[in-house]
């Protein structure tokens, strides 16, 4: 095995780079410290630029048709219920790609099951938990931990930290880092099978900055026309001291926090309605962590969450998740599995990355949002005296340059991996 990639994570992004290797003929292990896989969360958008990779990978809309549904629009809404701004997405934008909005679960076990099938059923050992590494002269050594406390070792040629906000990995390549940056906001997230809104295919953000919700359809209409839907509800709090709840996640029900959106009741939603209806919700901070000078020790790298988590608010954890993997691959086409192609990964994401997390800390492309209440309450009849159509569009296209998936340029760019390419 010694000559193998080890991927500390069975995630979306370490599940990515385990089928972006095998694409490449690089021989790798997965390393998940869940028991079993099962579909958890609720939902994610998947950004053209990812989706792009995916189908690059051979997961086309036939794959993604089975965990989510196509977006055709981003809309974000004032506290009167009347539009602030709104965009085509995916293909109706003008992408070669559609962006997708996918139950995060499912879509997770689209991966499994696809590596599983590819890679054969040895590529993903559960209840396995990398805890640290050791460095050698040829490669790294995995310091691992099973669920009974049994603890042990596996050697590799490079290391891939792929293990979350919660890292053993960064913990070790960054020892003094700042702990979990909490800025106040609580999110509670939840499905329910509604009647789709604007498009029938709509992102629907609604509020204000500090006080909002998020809406859209996961899947395709059903015999009644229902939809399920993804909800986030959000509300910022004071954080002065700190998050208080055991735990970073947890379910709670659905009337401990219902009464935040007593108000959000229009012509075309109601949101205390479509709440109730609900029986189950989960409970989770809006969190991230600072940045760091770089993803990579030697043989050892990191990537996804364990690298950048990052506020929700673009829409694009788990597209940029995507994104490291096909660049990791990308990197080891050009200078083999070594410690250089990941210097050269590190180079090209770890700075501009870096700074799209503190974007997103910013609110991201909510910022529209954060303008509004700044100039008029939130409440407007006329959204062109408070925010002119170019303001609104400069600031949409700024913050999709800065994520990576401007349209001009993702269509004209070559493929991160080449058909055919193999280390």
């Amino acid at each position: 095995m010694t000559d193998k990639v080890i991927i500390a994570g069975g995630g979306i992004g370490g599940l990515s780079l385990a089928l972006t290797l095998h694409q490449i003929g690089v021989p790798c292990v997965v390393l998940e410290s869940a028991r079993e896989m099962r579909p958890l969360g609720v939902g994610i958008n998947i950004q053209p630029n990812a989706v792009r990779e995916l189908f690059d990978l051979g997961l086309d809309e036939t794959a993604l048709d089975t965990v989510g549904v196509a977006a055709r629009e981003w809309a974000l809404v004032g506290l009167n219920g009347q539009e602030v701004y709104s965009e085509p997405r995916g293909r109706e934008a003008g992408y070669h790609w559609p962006q997708y909005a996918a139950h995060r679960g499912e879509f997770l076990m689209l991966l499994y099951r696809t590596v599983i099938d590819r890679l054969g059923p040895d590529a993903v050992i559960l209840g396995t938990k990398v805890t640290g590494y050791r460095k050698t002269g040829d490669g790294v050594t995995a310091l691992t931990r099973t669920g009974d406390g049994t603890e042990g070792e596996i050697a590799g040629k490079l290391l891939i930290g792929a293990d979350g906000i919660h890292s053993a990995v960064r913990a070790q390549m960054h020892p003094d880092q700042p702990p979990i940056h909490w800025g106040g906001a609580v999110m509670w997230r939840g499905t329910v099978r509604a009647r789709p809104m604007r498009t029938g295919s709509s992102f629907v953000g609604l509020g204000t900055h500090r006080h909002r919700m998020v809406i859209y359809p996961i899947s395709r209409p059903d015999a009644d026309g229902l939809v399920l839907t993804n909800w986030i509800a959000e509300v910022t709090q004071d954080n002065a001291a700190g998050w208080k709840q055991d735990g970073w996640f947890r379910p709670v029900q659905v009337s401990d926090f219902a009464h935040h959106f007593d108000a959000f009741r229009y012509d075309w939603l109601d949101v205390p309605a479509m709440l109730a209806k609900a029986d189950l919700a989960y409970e989770n901070p809006m969190i991230d962590r600072d940045p760091v000078s770089t993803w990579v020790d030697g043989p050892v790298a990191l990537m996804g969450d364990a690298a950048h988590a990052m506020y929700p608010t673009g829409s694009n954890g788990a597209s940029q998740a995507i994104i490291d993997a096909r660049t990791l691959g990308a990197r080891m086409l050009v200078s083999g599995v070594s410690g250089t192609a990941l210097a050269d990964y590190d180079a090209q994401l770890c700075e501009p990355v870096s700074a799209l997390v503190l974007r997103n800390r910013g609110a991201g492309p909510f910022g529209l949002l954060n303008l509004v209440d700044d100039r008029c309450g939130g409440v407007f009849d006329d959204i062109d005296s408070v925010i002119p159509p170019e303001e609104r569009s400069a600031f949409m296209a700024k913050y999709k340059a800065a994520a990576g998936f401007a349209i001009e340029t993702l269509n004209a760019a070559d493929r991160t991996i080449p058909a055919g390419a193999a280390v």
